[in-house]
């Protein structure tokens, strides 16, 4: 199994109010990631507050999953920042919140000058693959994402080496 390496959160913690990775949101997921040499992993511990059905995580909820994942594959695997074009998402089978952590995963799959293609994966606490999806990304030139959509370059994702 390749060796995955905990990526930063370079964003400002008084400002980054993001629903899926955004620590300082009370409502937020608060979503922290890895890597490896080809994919971007989050891992969440999901809570009764984003259930469906009862003990079912929200179907909504799965969709956001694969879609944060899938932004942190670009800012960290692309080198730039987007926004999401398409999302085709296929849930496979239910995720039991009583079955622990849940992990989501990305790929990059495929990159034109202004596009990113990735494909993201959704387990339940059992390793069980519950949802997939095959995202389309509009991505920006990274100089125009840095100054309009405060990307900080790849570099600033990655801990100093001690």
């Amino acid at each position: 199994m390749p060796q995955r390496k905990k990526i930063r959160n370079p964003f400002s913690v008084d400002q980054n109010m993001c629903f899926g990775c955004g620590p300082s949101n009370p409502a937020g997921l608060k979503l922290s990631f890895e890597e490896d040499e080809e994919k971007l992993y989050a891992s969440w511990n999901p809570s009764p507050l984003f259930q469906g059905y009862i003990n079912v995580l929200h179907g909504g909820i799965i969709a956001t999953l694969l879609d944060e994942v899938g932004a942190w594959c670009i800012y960290v695997k692309a080198g730039t920042s987007g926004v999401t074009s398409t999302m085709t998402v296929r849930y496979l089978r239910p995720v039991h919140l009583s079955k622990g952590t849940v992990t989501a995963e990305a790929r990059l799959t495929g990159r034109e000058d202004k596009r990113a293609l990735l494909s993201a994966s959704l387990y339940d606490g059992e390793g069980k693959l519950c949802a997939e999806a095959d995202i389309d990304y509009f991505i920006y030139p990274e100089n125009i994402a840095r100054q309009r959509y405060y990307y900080p370059g790849r570099e600033a994702f990655y801990f100093p080496e001690e």
